[in-house]
């Protein structure tokens, strides 16, 4: 168990990073009495877990643990139909929760979204209705959970239940959404989404103060994937990506992800943008395939140790967390013998 007791966890280039199978590793590693999700649909988080892959939209990822309370946080925005079919899905009715000022995307969002040509076109929105929903919310005309009765029996003050759990020495994990360099503020304008996807801003989500927090864990994956337009430094051909077998979709949408190499300057400006403590590197077993499923460091091939050893020199900051195939717990982890545990 953490010997902190609320931890972040942040995506550190343009999402797709694999943040929802490491919170499910920790939701799991450090008995997590609750989990809090931020962002909206249009960022889908994939979790394989006993050789059956979950592709969620809105539930937390640490799901897998029985015992772990899951919760929707007041900054985030849910569509009806994919928070009650997951619950269904999930079986996870008797412990999820929505906080009460949440906001609602209804079908006049997406409709909005689909029609405007800047949006379909130059962004390459995943046009989920989440930007529409936002502005509505900036303009205060945007419905509430707490004004539809068929979420009722979910609702909750997240902010005031989690800041208890805290103050009373819980282990809690929040979940971030997208990437650092999705931004609305930090990132690659106008290719962005439409929040800040920081560490502070998922405590804003929340309702947390920075005081609160002990871990944020930047999540980087051993290569730079995106979805959609916007700039990407060093982005390979599609032969070289089908050559080096970096082939990836988006979880939402379905459509191929542009890839590039590991890109340290991004990953640097990641770590101050969020105040990282520590990071973890998922895929790494897609750069070195004898690294699959490995657990324990001494056991990872000589040349994966070493490319390690070099981002973490690179970047400063522990390298405690690493992903080495697609089940949960495939990771190594290395907190324990780096003093975070």
């Amino acid at each position: 168990m953490f010997n902190s007791m609320l931890t972040v966890v942040v995506g550190g280039f343009f999402g797709d990073e694999g943040k929802g199978k490491l919170v499910a590793y920790l939701g799991l590693a450090d008995d997590v009495v609750a989990a809090v999700r931020v962002g909206s649909v249009n960022a889908g988080h994939t979790v394989v877990w006993k050789g059956v892959t979950y592709k969620l939209r809105l539930i937390p990822s640490a799901f897998v643990n029985s015992k772990t309370k899951l919760m929707i946080a007041s900054g985030a925005l849910v569509r009806k139909d994919v928070f009650l079919s997951e619950v269904e899905a999930l079986g996870v009715r008797d412990r999820v929760f929505l906080d009460r000022h949440a906001g609602v995307i209804d079908e006049e969002h997406v409709i909005r979204e689909r029609e405007d040509p800047n949006l379909s076109g130059r962004i390459g929105s995943t046009l989920q209705g989440v930007g529409a929903a936002m502005a509505d919310r900036v303009l205060r005309r945007l419905k509430l959970a707490e004004d539809y009765p068929e979420l009722r029996p979910y609702l909750i003050d997240v902010s005031e239940v989690v800041n208890d759990y805290v103050d009373r020495g819980f282990n809690v994990l929040v979940e971030g959404t997208q990437g650092t360099f999705l931004s609305l503020y930090h990132g690659t304008y106008p290719y962005v989404t439409s929040r800040d996807t920081t560490s502070s801003a998922v405590l804003s989500e929340v309702g947390l103060g920075p005081k609160k927090v002990d871990e944020v864990v930047v999540v980087f994956k051993s290569f730079v994937t995106r979805v959609g337009e916007g700039p990407l430094d060093g982005e390979l051909p599609e032969e070289e990506v089908i050559k080096r077998g970096l082939i990836e979709r988006g979880t939402v949408t379905g459509r191929a992800r542009r890839v590039a190499p590991f890109n340290l300057e991004l990953a640097k400006k990641a770590i101050v943008l969020n105040s990282a403590t520590q990071v973890a590197i998922t895929k790494l077993d897609w750069l070195f395939p004898n690294a699959y499923g490995v657990k324990e460091w001494g056991k990872l091939p000589a040349e994966a140790r070493r490319w390690v050893d070099e981002i973490e020199g690179a970047l400063g900051v522990p390298i405690t967390l690493i992903g080495t195939g697609e089940e949960v717990e495939h990771v190594i982890d290395r907190r324990r013998e780096l003093g975070y545990l």
